[in-house]
């Protein structure tokens, strides 16, 4: 029966393609892209050769090119059945599936936000025949989508995407604070952002407006982990005679409740940092109140 099998490689996605017996046909993607590439062992360079190699297979054995696949957009009607640890069954209704470059089969309906109803994470391999697609994991657990009308089946090639950028995190507010040291109090200067410490360093060494030597520890928002990891760099700061005493800040744009608690029980003063206003996102002037 005709058919396809498709499963990835870092960055790409392959297919193994089924025709009818004694046929050989070459397949590309819609972004135009095509690879012969990866053929199996046994099956010849040239057209002639690969038809030599195949001859005596079934048409579900049949070798199609290798192709770039882009991201697969299916608007069904379909019903879902999981086969692992657990089984799962979803009924007849209308969904959308998406299998990526990544051979990942997500199945999503108009409800739930951004999780599916169902999945199947890479490595896996899609087996797709007419009205029947099989997704089998790494482990053999498998995703059985039986497909009774197909609304809409479009592909996209979505090109290299550039990852997420996230705004606020720690290493720019702990920039931003070294620029603009005055937020800690009057008087204030940085010795050097990323102290060094026998355990690692200390996001800001400064000196207060008395000259006195102050560690500061940076967070987008700080919890117990961050107040126990600051108060065993004061620790080591401490032995130094050059820089004894060394007093602690504990400055982040959230603070949780526990932690502040556990600082303030240690001496170590707590920052809450306005992240728009010290990158001059924030115009005072626009506030109500």
């Amino acid at each position: 029966m005709p058919g396809r099998i498709s499963w990835s490689h870092p960055g790409h996605r392959y297919i193994f393609a089924a025709a009818a017996p004694g046929t050989w046909r070459t397949t590309q993607s819609p972004s135009g892209h095509s690879c012969t590439r990866g053929r199996p062992s046994g099956i010849g360079s040239g057209l002639a050769g690969g038809r030599r190699a195949l001859r005596g297979l079934t048409g579900a054995r049949l070798w199609h090119r290798l192709q770039w696949l882009p991201v697969r957009l299916v608007i069904a009607r379909c019903s879902v059945d999981y086969a692992g640890r657990l089984s799962a069954h979803l009924p007849l209704a209308t969904r959308l599936l998406i299998v990526k470059a990544d051979s990942s089969v997500l199945v999503h309906s108009d409800g739930g936000s951004y999780k599916p109803l169902n999945w199947m994470s890479p490595p896996c391999r899609l087996a797709e025949e007419p009205g029947r697609w099989v997704v089998t994991g790494k482990s053999g657990e498998t995703l059985t989508i039986t497909i009774e009308e197909i609304v809409s089946d479009s592909s996209f090639d979505l090109g290299v995407d550039p990852g997420l950028q996230k705004d606020g995190v720690e290493s720019h507010l702990q920039e931003l604070l070294a620029a603009q040291v005055s937020v800690l109090g009057e008087g204030w200067r940085l010795v050097r952002r990323e102290y060094p410490t026998p355990i690692g360093p200390v996001d800001l060494m400064c000196r207060d407006g008395l000259g006195a030597s102050v560690a500061i520890e940076v967070k987008r928002r700080a919890e117990i982990d961050g107040v126990e990891q600051l108060t065993r760099y004061l620790e080591l700061l401490n032995r130094d005679p050059l820089l004894a005493p060394v007093s602690g800040v504990l400055a982040a744009q959230e603070i949780r409740p526990q932690a502040r608690t556990l600082a303030e029980d240690r001496g170590i003063r707590c920052l809450v940092l306005d992240y728009d206003a010290m990158r001059g996102a924030d115009d005072g002037a626009l506030r109500l109140f």
